[in-house]
């Protein structure tokens, strides 16, 4: 069990870091979207294509976390832009930690249940064992 775990969070991670590799252009239109906007509002307060902000994402995904479709609305908010940056005991065997850049958002996701099972702002490798149970 605990194996199979570890291989479906190798293959999620390979398969979004995969989705993750993009060409120059869209490597310069992500730069041009980190500068700050006008009104020099913090990462927090920026929204995104959805219009949701960080705070409001990090928000909805921790009052449904653990919850059947966490997994698919981190999907929703993130697609293709979470970088894999570390795996851990928790869950049912192992978690795999993401970090979503744009948003300085960390989510431990476990495959296994397709849920989310902590949602922190940072980039956190590992979360404490108490979050990730």
């Amino acid at each position: 069990m605990k194996l199979t775990s570890l291989i479906s969070g190798i293959v999620l991670a390979s398969t979004l870091t995969t989705a993750a590799i993009s060409t120059s252009t869209s490597i310069a239109i992500a730069d041009t979207m980190k500068k700050p906007d006008a009104m020099g509002k913090p990462d927090m307060m920026k929204k995104d294509a959805m219009g949701l902000t960080a705070a409001k994402k990090i928000a909805k995904l921790t009052e449904i976390k653990g919850k059947k479709g966490s997994g698919d609305l981190m999907r929703s908010y993130f697609a293709g832009d979470l970088e894999p940056i570390g795996m851990q005991p928790g869950g049912t065997g192992m978690v795999v930690n993401f970090y979503n850049k744009a948003g300085n958002i960390t989510v431990s996701y476990c495959s296994t249940f397709d849920v989310v099972v902590a949602v922190k702002t940072g980039k956190i490798a590992k979360f404490a064992s108490a979050e990730v149970k």
